[in-house]
C-alpha cells in the first residue's frame, strides 16, 4: 500500500544501470561482424521495442510517471496477495461466513472511509509543501481520524439489530472489540499510505502493503486451524496491527526527517478546512458507491451471492486503484509544480490507459478463469460481474483523473460534484438491477455510471485539462 526517495531535478543512485537493463539508456555499440551491415532480422525488432518501451515506462526518469508506476504495482501486489488471502479464506471457511465476514469488512471499511475525514488526501496534496510542519500535521490527521473511525465504528454496532441484522455476530465482545480496532487502524493505514506518497516513499507503500497482506494470510491459517469463526476479521485486525507498528517508526522517523532537510519550502496549509470539509464530502460520496453496495448485495440476495460478488469485486476493483495511485502522484507533483499541471494531467491519462487497456482485456478474457480460483460457483456466478467492473475501470479513468486534476486546482465543486453524482447513479442503479440480472446488475450500474460521468467529460476535456490552477474551493 526502490525505498530511496529522488529529488526532483536529480536522478536516483544506480540509475543509469536500471535503465540500461530497462532499455532506457544508450545501448552499447553493436558487436562486429555481420549483423551490423544489415538490419536486424524483422521479426526481432518490435518485440525489442516494445519490451524497451513498457521497461522504459516502468523505470521512467519521471517522477510523476516512476511514483505512480510504483503505487500501482502495489496495487496490483496487494490485490494479488489479497486474492490469496480470500483463496484461502474460501476453502477454509464456507461461502455463508466468507459472505458474512466480507459484508463486515466492507461496512469497516466503509466506517474507516467515514472517520478519515479523506486526511489521506489531504496529505497528498498539502506535505509535499509543508517542510518542517510535516511532522505535526501527520500526527494530528493521524489522532484525528483514528477518533472518529472509533466512534463511528461504536456507533454503527448500536445499530446493527436495526441497521444490519445479518451482522449481529459482530456483538460478541471479542468480535465487537476487534471490529472497532480495525476500523480506527484501517484509517490510519489509509492515511500512512498519503504521508508515504507525499514525501515521495512509494515503494515503501509496495512494502507496507505486502506486509500487510501476509502477516494476514498466516494469521487466517491460525484462526482456521482453531476453527474461530470470526477468524478472518481477526487475521486483518492483527495484520493491521503489525503494519502500523512498522510503517510509522520508518515514516516518522526516516522518510519525515529526511522530507524536511530536502523541502524547499515550509507552508501551513492556507484554507485547510475548507478544503479538507469539501475534499471530505466529495470522498463520502465515492466511498458509499464503493462500500455501500455489499450490503445492498447482502440485503437482497443473501450471504451466498454476496461471496460471490465479494470476490469479483476484489478482483476488478484494483483497476480503479491503479488509476487512483497514478492520480495521487499526480496532485502530489502538482503541488510541487503547479505551473505542470496540464501536462502532467494529459501524461497520466495516456498512461493509465495503455496500462489498463491490456490489464481489461485480459481479464474480461479470462475472467471465468480467474474466479474459478476460488471454486466453480464463484466463476459460475461472477464471471459477468467481472467482466462488467473490468469494462468500467476504462471510462472511470477519465472520471478519476477529472476528480484529481480538480483537487489539485482546489476547484473542489468539480471534484465534489463529479463524485456525488458516481454514487447516486450506481446505487440508483444498482438496486432496481439487482433483482433482474442478480449480482451482474451492479456490475452494469458502474459500467453504465462511468460512461454516462466520462463522456461529457471527454468532449469538454480541453476545459479541465487547460484550466489554469485556481484557489476557490
Amino acid at each position: 500500500m526502490t525505498g530511496q526517495p529522488v529529488r526532483q531535478g536529480h536522478p536516483a543512485p544506480g540509475h543509469a544501470r536500471h535503465a540500461r537493463r530497462a532499455g532506457t539508456a544508450p545501448a552499447p555499440p553493436p558487436a562486429s561482424g555481420p549483423a551490423r551491415e544489415g538490419r536486424a532480422p524483422a521479426g526481432r525488432r518490435p518485440l525489442s521495442r516494445t519490451v524497451r518501451a513498457g521497461a522504459g515506462l516502468l523505470f521512467s526518469r519521471d517522477p510523476l510517471l516512476r511514483n505512480g508506476h510504483l503505487l500501482a504495482v502495489s496495487s496490483v501486489l496487494s490485490a494479488g496477495l489479497g486474492s490469496v488471502f480470500w483463496f484461502l479464506a474460501t476453502h477454509w471457511y464456507d461461502d455463508e461466513t466468507v459472505g458474512l465476514s466480507y459484508s463486515a469488512l466492507s461496512m469497516s471499511l466503509l466506517l474507516a472511509g467515514v472517520g478519515q475525514l479523506n486526511l489521506s488526501d489531504f496529505l497528498v496534496r498539502f506535505v509535499p509543501s509543508a517542510g518542517h510542519h510535516t511532522r505535526r500535521i501527520i500526527l494530528t490527521c493521524y489522532a484525528v481520524s483514528a477518533g472518529v473511525s472509533t466512534l463511528a465504528a461504536c456507533g454503527f454496532l448500536l445499530l446493527v439489530p436495526v441497521a444490519a441484522p445479518g451482522l449481529d455476530f459482530l456483538l460478541t465482545p471479542v468480535t465487537a472489540g476487534c471490529f472497532v480496532a480495525s476500523t480506527a487502524g484501517y484509517a490510519v493505514f489509509v492515511l500512512q499510505d498519503g504521508a508515504l506518497t507525499a514525501v515521495r516513499r512509494p515503494g515503501w507503500v509496495v512494502a507496507e502493503n505486502t506486509v500487510f497482506a501476509c502477516v494476514k494470510i498466516g494469521l487466517l491459517g491460525l484462526g482456521a486451524a482453531l476453527a474461530l469463526f470470526s477468524g478472518i476479521l481477526l487475521a486483518w485486525a492483527g495484520a493491521l496491527a503489525v503494519s502500523l507498528l512498522v510503517t510509522n517508526v520508518l515514516l516518522l522517523r526516516r522518510a519525515v526527517p529526511r522530507h524536511v532537510r530536502t523541502s524547499t519550502t515550509a507552508q501551513r496549509p492556507a484554507g485547510a478546512l475548507r478544503y479538507a470539509a469539501a475534499d471530505y464530502t466529495g470522498s463520502l460520496f465515492r466511498t458509499a458507491a464503493y462500500t455501500v453496495v455489499p450490503l445492498l448485495v447482502l440485503n437482497e440476495l443473501g450471504a451466498e451471492q454476496s461471496a460471490y460478488f465479494s470476490l469479483a469485486w476484489v478482483v476488478g476493483y484494483v483497476l480503479y486503484l491503479v488509476t487512483r495511485n497514478l492520480g495521487s502522484s499526480l496532485v502530489v507533483e502538482a503541488a510541487r509544480n503547479p505551473g505542470r499541471l496540464a501536462e502532467h494531467a494529459r501524461k497520466v491519462l495516456r498512461h493509465a490507459t495503455l496500462l489498463l487497456g491490456a490489464a481489461v482485456v485480459l481479464v474480461v478474457a479470462l475472467a471465468p478463469w480467474i474466479l474459478s480460483l476460488f471454486g466453480a460457483g464463484y466463476a459460475e456466478h461472477g464471471t459477468a460481474l467481472l467482466r462488467l467492473l473490468a469494462l468500467s475501470a476504462l471510462p472511470n479513468i477519465v472520471v478519476s483523473i477529472a476528480i484529481d486534476a480538480a483537487r489539485a486546482r482546489r476547484r473542489l465543486r468539480r471534484a465534489v460534484g463529479l463524485q456525488a453524482a458516481m454514487c447516486v447513479l450506481v446505487l440508483g442503479l444498482t438496486v432496481p438491477l439487482l433483482p433482474v440480472l442478480g449480482i451482474a446488475g451492479a456490475g452494469l450500474a458502474w459500467l453504465v455510471t462511468m460512461c454516462l460521468l466520462a463522456t461529457p467529460l471527454l468532449i469538454r476535456r480541453a476545459r479541465w485539462l487547460a484550466a489554469e490552477p485556481g484557489r476557490s474551493s
